[in-house]
């Protein structure tokens, strides 16, 4: 059982959910948002905590950011792509229980202060861009540190807002390196 109510953006997510783990949830219903769905997500804050755990592609993004603006507080949770991929369609509701509770257990505050312990410089100096494999390596590392795939800003403000250690980073990074993926 999850403390936590989960947000999501619709019934199948909600079905997605429910055979990884028992927990509530707010359906937003895509990115309209009305008032009454933030004033439930303001209240589940409040009293259980929230873990935004939208789609991983624009849409998806587009909800957590208005919902991460309008309510502060939040915590995330991302599920890499591809395991949120079937027959073209992206979404939470695609992913298997394995995939769920592996995003939910990487979950993420996002800090109320601003954070600067990363800079573009360390994106550069890690290979993280500015060269062709970049991306790729930031969404292994998105994967390994549980804050998903974006792109380079998406990328440095989801490192300095979700609480990412520079001690958990260079792991990630060794990691990635171990296997072959950076050329920084």
């Amino acid at each position: 059982m999850i403390k936590e109510i989960i947000v999501v953006e619709g019934k199948d997510d909600v079905t997605a959910i429910r055979r990884a783990v028992e927990a509530e949830t707010i359906i937003t219903g895509g990115f309209a948002l009305p008032p009454s769905v933030i004033k439930r997500v303001e209240t589940a804050v409040k009293k259980r905590g929230v873990i935004i755990f939208t789609d991983p592609d624009f849409a998806g993004e587009k909800i957590r950011k208005t919902i991460s603006a309008k309510v502060p507080g939040c915590k995330h949770a991302f599920l890499p792509k591809e395991e949120a991929t079937k027959n073209g369609d992206i979404g939470i509701e695609n992913a298997t229980p394995k995939s769920i509770l592996a995003a939910l257990n990487k979950v993420r505050c996002e800090s109320v202060e601003k954070r600067e312990e990363f800079s573009q410089r360390d994106l550069i100096v890690n290979g993280l861009i500015g060269n062709d494999g970049a991306s790729e390596a930031r969404d292994q590392l998105g994967k390994i540190l549980g804050i998903g795939y974006g792109n380079a800003k998406q990328f440095l403000n989801r490192l300095n807002n979700y609480g990412v250690t520079k001690e958990e980073f260079e792991e990630a990074i060794k990691t990635i390196n171990k296997v072959g993926m950076l050329n920084g």
